[in-house]
């Protein structure tokens, strides 16, 4: 059985990694603010929840030093944790900028710096970073997000050579337009069915298949520094 922390708990694809991961490993998720939905999650699927913000590294080392109390050490680390914004780039303001970049690449930054060392110290471990399509192929008023997700994109390639030596895998996943509360709240009917239209296999990805996907990666030792897409054939 794994430790699997995965961070961003409460979102549509956070909770179907918890959901996922659940099933066979010890699982502990962060969330930020919805703690209602935090609790619910905790218990009904029988894991932990830690309150962290990826934009501050205090938040982050104490909830991962949590982690490390309770269970010794954490096998898994899935880079989840993300904000969205959708606005024409002359309409963006240099803040937006800047927590677009926080929350979604240093964010990835911050988390795996606090786990990495514990897992170079066992020669094992597996970190899996959420991206995005947008990451590798951008995405008009999306500007800061599509940057922050190539940034994670070329961390995780980096990372990956630095840390094989030690036994560590590090990989990305890019999912396409997936079925969400956030992709819906920002797109309308008539965009989310043209993006259907878009996509070779006729619809919206669902949050377990983005999960499944995590899991297949993290599980294999052979494979690192790749981004796989789960897309439906989007691009």
């Amino acid at each position: 059985m794994s430790v699997v922390l995965i961070t961003g708990g409460t979102g549509a694809i956070g909770s179907a990694l918890i959901e996922e991961f659940s099933k066979t490993d010890d699982v502990v998720f962060t969330y930020n603010k919805n703690a209602k939905k935090a609790a619910e999650l905790s218990e009904s699927l029988h894991c932990k929840a830690i309150q962290a913000d990826v934009s501050d590294m205090n938040s982050v080392r104490s909830a991962v030093e949590a982690v490390l109390n309770e269970f010794s050490h954490i096998d898994i680390l899935v880079n989840n944790a993300g904000i969205s914004l959708i606005k024409p780039f002359t309409d963006i303001s240099e803040a937006e900028w800047e927590e677009q970049l926080s929350v979604n690449l240093s964010g990835v930054f911050r988390m795996t710096k606090a786990v990495v060392p514990s897992m170079i110290k066992r020669k094992s471990g597996a970190v899996v970073n959420i991206s995005s399509v947008w990451g590798v192929h951008g995405a008009s008023c999306e500007s800061p997000y599509s940057a922050a997700k190539a940034g994670v994109i070329g961390f995780t390639k980096a990372l990956a050579k630095e840390l094989g030596p030690s036994g560590i895998t590090v990989n990305a996943i890019a999912p396409g337009v997936i079925e969400s509360p956030m992709n819906s709240s920002h797109l309308s009917d008539e965009e989310l069915l043209a993006l259907c239209g878009e996509t070779p296999l006729g619809r919206l990805g669902k949050p377990i298949e983005v999960a499944k996907a995590v899991r297949a990666v993290a599980e294999n030792k052979f494979i690192t520094g790749q981004t796989l897409g789960v897309d439906g054939g989007f691009y």
